[in-house]
Formats: structure tokens, sequence, C-alpha cells
């Protein structure tokens, strides 16, 4: 029994959908980061400007491990969205010997909830079709 998961992610929200013998499972996952201004004066001169960029790394860091936490046990994840978190949570999964699961990374731009499991509904035929298991490329 080979459970394949589609993972589209940004900074405000991620979406999982994981599909187990035929059945999907759709989960949200919000960050609660809201929305990270960052000043034109660079890092080092404002403890205001420091503590902000502290606090959106630690919402960052709990949101990655809640989406980590839903893909823990997937034989297959193919990751995508629109920006730099797809990135961010792929370097996440390697430090955690996870990225041996990570089939492919995919740049996606904002998608409806029925597109994304539309997507992983089809990588799943292709992986059922091809006979492969996990595939080991990571783009």
């Amino acid at each position: 029994m080979k459970k394949y998961t589609g993972l589209w992610i940004d900074h405000r929200k991620a979406i999982v959908v994981t599909v187990t013998d035929g059945v999907e499972e759709k989960k949200t996952i919000p960050s609660d980061v809201g929305k990270h201004v960052r000043f034109s004066g660079g890092h080092g001169g404002d403890p205001a400007e420091d503590r902000q960029d502290r606090r959106f790394a630690n919402i960052l860091n709990r949101y990655y491990d809640d989406v980590i936490s839903a893909i823990r046990y997937s034989d297959s994840v193919l990751v995508f969205g629109p920006g730099e978190a797809k990135g961010e949570i792929k370097k996440r999964l390697k430090n955690k010997n996870f990225t041996g699961r990570i089939c492919s990374t995919e740049t996606a731009d904002k998608m409806t909830d029925r597109q994304i499991s539309a997507k992983i509904r089809r990588h799943v035929l292709k992986f059922h079709a091809s006979g492969k298991g996990v595939s080991k490329t990571d783009h």
C-alpha cells in the first residue's frame, strides 16, 4: 500500500493531498505568518527589525515542522508552489534525510484546491502506469 502525497506550499499555507489505495485525503495547514515586510536599511541596525525577522523565522520553522509531520509517512512526495517556500521545505526535508521520497519539485502558480487535487491524481497515475514506486529524481 503506497502513500502518494502532493504538497502545494507557499509562505501562507500548505495544501497536502494524500492518495492511498485510491482514497484521497486533503489537509490545509496555515502558517499564521502574515505579511513579512523587509526594511530597506538591511540587517544589523534596528533591533525592532531583527525581532521581526526572528519572529518571522520562528513562525516559518513551526509551520514547516507541521508540514513535515503531515507528509512524514508518505512513500512519494511531489512538492510544488509559486515561491521560495518549496525550496525551503525541500532543504529542511533534506536535513531530515527525507529527500529520497521527494519525486520532484516544480514551480506552480496559485491553484485552486481542485487543480491541486487533479495534479496529484495525475502524478499518482503516472507512477502506477510506469510501474515505479518512488522516483529518485529530484529536480
